[in-house]
């Protein structure tokens, strides 16, 4: 029985396009391009998605419920609060207020457990509001982030020290995770001390006090400043209903999110290495080698970490060239810039210059061995019609003006570089 596949409906992106006529420059037009319609090229860059296989760190990512733990293991681990009550000492429990416990709390004045039994003392607290923070960092767009945050990752199994590895002069390889920028907020949560006696709320009180202005968390995952400013204790004493001693504040800790979300990851490179070591070669006429590489120790750091290779700071030459054809070599190298002298509409251009004489085993010099220039844009090959050596030191380009999409004017700056003698 042939299995029927259920259509798939198309997305709004899809509808979209196939409504759009792009738009076709007339020929010749300058400073247009027939590129058709850009909507249909991907948006995502292959070159930047990088494995995370076997790799301990994650991609980035952090929510309001790492905050809330942060606090909750905060009084836990670090505040400890406790009560001393019969001469014994008695840690303080501390729950989360959902919405059920907090309304039982502020009806009765008190929680009770699952039993019916008052439950004392105790700390109860919960979120009452998110403030955004708009003055410190900015993303730029939502959907299209283009600032990023760079750590560094201290320590990998492809760093691990070696004698070997000293011996050979080989450097550890560093590793950098990018992460789009954090929104940060404002969180403030409203917290009720719960007690038997007026002395057990002072305690609890004043390790609260004492732990304000300070960065509340886990030091293992993340931590968030947090401050206290008012305290406000109260006794209720009712009849015919349960002595309560209470104390209730509010507490705002200044956090960051960052979530796990699609498009936080749209253009951020989430992971790449230093450069540590690049070698090539130039392979010469008679056939022997030089060999060069990248000197990782530069005295010059290099922006956003990677090296470039043609600065003379960073490339070392290690091996000395032996038995090559110098007068190749320096044909090879040689790259002189030339501006015309003259230009003259529409389409020629004199330049004082003569070309340099190729050796007998390299392709004569000809239009193929330079590259021009009018004002400042490279002019494509189908554009040159001739360039010729005129004698007398002067050189003659002839442009097609019809691939070129304008004239030449006497005032355009047209420069040639190549072999020039």
């Amino acid at each position: 029985m042939i299995n029927k596949r259920k259509p798939i409906p198309k997305t709004q992106r899809e509808i979209s396009i196939e409504q759009q006529e792009p738009y076709t420059p007339p020929s010749g037009a300058p400073g247009f391009q027939a590129t058709g319609n850009p909507n249909n090229a991907s948006s995502v860059n292959r070159a930047e998605q990088t494995s995370f296989r076997d790799d301990t760190t994650k991609p980035y990512s952090i929510g309001i419920q790492d905050i809330d733990e942060a606090v909750m293991y905060y009084f836990q681990n670090i505040i400890k609060p406790y009560v001393i009550q019969n001469n014994e000492r008695i840690p303080v429990p501390v729950i989360y207020g959902s919405p059920e416990k907090w309304k039982s709390f502020q009806k009765d004045g008190y929680y009770r457990d699952l039993q019916g039994r008052i439950m004392a003392p105790l700390i109860m607290f919960k979120k009452n509001s998110i403030e955004k923070v708009r003055n410190l960092t900015n993303k730029l767009d939502a959907n299209n982030p283009n600032n990023v945050a760079v750590y560094g990752k201290r320590y990998s199994k492809r760093n691990e020290y070696s004698k070997f590895n000293l011996l050979n002069n080989v450097k550890p390889e560093e590793e950098y995770y990018a992460t789009v920028v954090p929104d940060y907020i404002n969180i403030t949560y409203d917290c009720i001390l719960f007690t038997y006696y007026n002395d057990q709320l002072n305690k609890i009180i004043e390790a609260l006090e004492y732990a304000s202005d300070a960065y509340w968390g886990d030091p293992e995952r993340f931590k968030f400043k947090a401050t206290i400013n008012t305290f406000t204790p109260t006794v209720e004493l009712s009849d015919n209903a349960e002595r309560i001693v209470k104390c209730s504040l509010s507490m705002t800790l200044y956090g960051y999110i960052t979530p796990d979300i699609p498009q936080k990851d749209l253009n951020s490179i989430k992971k790449f290495s230093n450069k540590t070591r690049i070698v090539f070669t130039l392979e010469t006429i008679d056939g022997s080698t030089e060999t060069f590489n990248a000197n990782v120790n530069q005295t010059v750091k290099q922006k956003g970490g990677l090296a470039k290779v043609i600065d003379s700071v960073n490339v070392v030459n290690n091996i000395t060239i032996s038995n090559v054809n110098t007068t190749a070599l320096i044909y090879a190298n040689t790259s002189k810039a030339i501006q015309a002298t003259t230009v003259t509409a529409p389409n020629i251009a004199i330049f004082a210059g003569a070309f340099l004489t190729a050796p007998a085993e390299l392709p004569a010099t000809s239009a193929t061995s330079f590259s021009f220039y009018v004002n400042g844009q490279l002019m494509e090959p189908n554009t040159i019609t001739s360039f010729v050596d005129n004698g007398g030191g002067t050189c003659t380009l002839t442009v097609n003006t019809t691939n070129l999409g304008f004239t030449l004017q006497p005032t355009d700056e047209i420069v040639a570089i190549g072999k020039f003698a």
